[in-house]
Order: structure tokens, then C-alpha cells, then sequence
């Protein structure tokens, strides 16, 4: 039996986006034995060079001007990609995106960045015969993933639906499915286990982290967590940020009792399975991450455009609370002493009610979409 192939193209702009597609192609991959799937940063792998210099400046920008993030977000956000970006964006960077399609032939591709998804609906249009799904990695809907030439959009609500909608997309052509985290995040190990591999206590503890890119900027919340450290611990995830874990950890303020500083780790499921509180930057990913371990979160300094979107979200539904003040902060710690009981029978229950969503829904809407729509056999148009 001939195996099905699965591209599934990222960036690197934010950790999230290429982590949503590892997560994604591991369930495909649980789904159906008979499938194949392989996982680009497309602008990292045709030009090595010159995408980590894009990406080192986007991050700059987020880091040092993250109020002019939030004004390009908003000013593009009812527009799609227009042509002549797209056209740039082709000329420049993916060059030989078709042959790389040509080359893998997959069945379907899968984008869980719009900035691929613009460069594939291009080829479409100009004959690429190929199903194309967008995986929308926040809770909103930005006006760069719509394309008339999506197949089908996953999505992470049913408010993400109504603003695809609102922009025109057919009702049959997005499904809600939540964003696909790892199979990882869905399991419960034994908290001794974990506990014992971390050097770990069981006591309330607290999971601060920065997201893939390790922003913990928010010092003044850093110090004032730390003052806990008797009663509570505290867990400082810096993620690739080498340079802030190094200060922390000759900072005399950390070096303290139930304190725990690390750095990039692929195990954080484990850290958020055995942590009762978890204080993030408010990524798509990281938020679904939670999300599925059922763990209250506290949002601080949110990027102006989709990290507002995400906190608007989780915050409406009483899944979080936003950092408004140090007093936010306070209060949690003192519900971690005096209400414990309280905030893991809370857990719990949330936990029963995730357990009815299928963590597997995005890969069988790929698999169904596989089915449903059967590539063309006409020539492609020269680019």
C-alpha cells in the first residue's frame, strides 16, 4: 500500500508555529501507519542565510517595539496578503517552493504560518494542483491566512469560525478543533516520577515561563515570586535565552531555597503536570498547552495584536487572568497557601471536561480532507 505524504510548513517567527506542526504530524502519524509526514520552516530551509536574519530582527522588534507589532497587526488585519507581497516574498525567499512540492509530492500541505500558506496559494493559482489547510495558531483570525485557495481552516474556537466567516470563508471549509498540541500534553504521568527527576518537592508550586524565546522580561513579578520561596516553589523556564537564565542564576535574590532556574527543555508537559499555577507569555501554543493540562494560568505582558487576542479569549472563558498589577500576583500565591485543596479539585474537573475534546481532531479533519478532494491531473503554468 502506497504511503500518503504530508507537508507541513512553519517559520520560525515564534516558537509556536513550528510546534504546532510537530504536534500535528505526530497524530497524523498515530492516526494512520500508512502516512508519511515531514515538517519545514520553509524560509529557514531554502535560505539558510538570510531567514535567521529576518527572524533575529522580528525578534528584536517584539523584544525593544513590541507597540509597533501591535500597530502592523491591527492595520493588516482585515487584509489578506496582497499579490504584490506575495509576489516578493516568492522572488526573494521560496524560489523553489514548487520544486520542493514537486519533489516530496505530498497529497496535502498543512500551514501553521500564513506566510507559507501565501507562498502555496500563489503556486495554486498558477497550477499547482494540491489540497492546502490553514492550522491557525491563536485564538483569532487575521486577515493573512485567508485565501480563496484554502481548502480548509482549523481553527481554535467557535469565535475564530465567526470571524473567518465574517471575512467571507465558507462555513464548510473551517473546522474547530482546537490547536494541536503534543500527544505529550494529553498524558498523566506519576508526579513522584517527575517530581524525583527535577529535584522537585510536593508542595504548590509555580511555572514561570517566557515562551520558546525565553522573554522573561517581567523582572519586578520575578522578584516579587521570589519572597515566596519558603512556602512555595518556583520553577523560572528561560527557553533559548541563555543570557537571562545566566543572570538569574548569579542574581543572590534567586539563589535561594525551592527555587529552580532552567533553560530550553522539552519535557515542559512534565513541568506543567506537576506545577498548580503557570505564569506565561500568552502564545497560541503555550495557552493550548495549559489548556490541556488543565493548569490555571496568569498572562503577563502580552504582544499587542494575537498574544491581546489570546488573553481576551482564555480570560473570557475563566481559563486565566491578566498580570494588571502586582496585586494579581499576591492574591494567587495566597490562594496557593490558603485555598490549595480548592485550586487541584478545580483542576481535576476541568481536566474531566478537556478529556471530552478528541486531541486528535485536527489530524482526522487532514484525513478526511485527503479523502474528500482529489488532486487534478492538469499541467502546471510556469512560474
Amino acid at each position: 500500500m502506497e504511503k500518503k505524504r504530508i507537508l507541513l510548513l512553519s517559520e520560525g517567527f515564534g516558537a509556536g508555529h513550528t510546534q504546532a506542526a510537530y504536534a500535528l504530524s505526530s497524530h497524523l502519524r498515530k492516526l494512520s501507519p500508512h502516512l508519511q509526514t515531514k515538517v519545514l520552516e520553509l524560509g529557514s530551509f531554502l535560505n539558510p542565510k538570510v531567514a535567521p536574519l529576518i527572524i533575529n530582527a522580528y525578534k528584536k522588534t517584539v523584544t525593544n517595539q513590541p507597540k509597533l507589532i501591535g500597530y502592523v497587526y491591527k492595520q493588516q488585519y482585515k487584509k489578506p496578503i496582497n499579490r504584490l507581497t506575495t509576489l516578493a516574498l516568492h522572488k526573494l525567499f521560496y524560489t523553489h517552493t514548487r520544486s520542493v512540492v514537486r519533489q516530496l509530492h505530498p497529497n496535502a500541505i498543512v500551514c501553521t504560518h500564513p506566510i507559507p500558506s501565501a507562498v502555496i496559494s500563489r503556486l495554486k493559482r498558477l497550477g499547482t494542483q494540491v489540497p492546502l489547510c490553514n492550522v491557525l495558531t491563536d485564538y483569532d483570525a487575521h486577515g493573512t491566512w485567508v485565501s480563496p485557495e484554502v481548502d480548509l481552516y482549523l481553527v481554535s474556537s467557535e469565535e475564530v469560525k465567526a470571524k473567518l466567516m465574517h471575512r467571507g470563508v465558507a462555513v464548510d471549509k473551517i473546522k474547530v478543533t482546537g490547536i494541536p498540541v503534543h500527544p505529550n500534553f494529553w498524558e498523566h504521568p506519576h508526579h513522584d516520577e517527575i517530581r524525583s527527576r527535577f529535584n522537585l518537592k510536593n508542595m504548590p508550586t509555580v511555572l514561570v515561563m517566557g515562551g520558546g524565546w525565553g522573554m522573561l522580561s517581567d523582572k519586578v513579578v520575578h522578584q516579587l515570586l521570589a519572597r515566596w520561596h519558603e512556602d512555595v516553589q518556583i520553577i523560572f523556564c528561560h527557553g533559548r535565552n541563555d543570557k537571562a537564565r545566566f543572570s538569574m542564576e548569579q542574581d543572590p535574590l534567586f539563589q535561594k531555597e525551592n527555587i529552580h532556574i532552567i533553560g530550553y527543555t522539552t519535557e515542559i508537559d512534565k513541568l506543567m503536570e506537576v506545577s498548580d499555577l503557570l505564569i506565561t507569555k500568552p502564545g497560541g501554543m503555550t495557552c493550548s498547552e495549559g489548556l490541556a493540562k488543565g493548569i490555571p494560568m496568569l498572562f503577563h505582558n502580552p504582544i499587542p495584536g494575537q498574544e491581546e487576542e489570546n488573553v481576551h479569549y482564555f480570560t473570557s472563558k475563566g481559563l486565566g487572568e491578566l498580570i494588571t498589577s502586582l496585586d494579581v500576583v499576591v492574591k494567587w500565591m495566597n490562594k496557593l497557601l490558603r485555598q490549595y485543596p480548592e485550586i487541584v479539585q478545580k483542576r481535576q474537573r476541568h481536566l474531566t471536561e478537556i478529556a471530552k475534546v478528541h486531541p486528535m481532531e485536527s489530524a482526522q479533519c487532514i484525513m478526511n480532507l485527503l479523502q474528500d478532494i482529489q488532486p487534478s491531473s492538469s499541467e502546471e503554468t510556469p512560474v
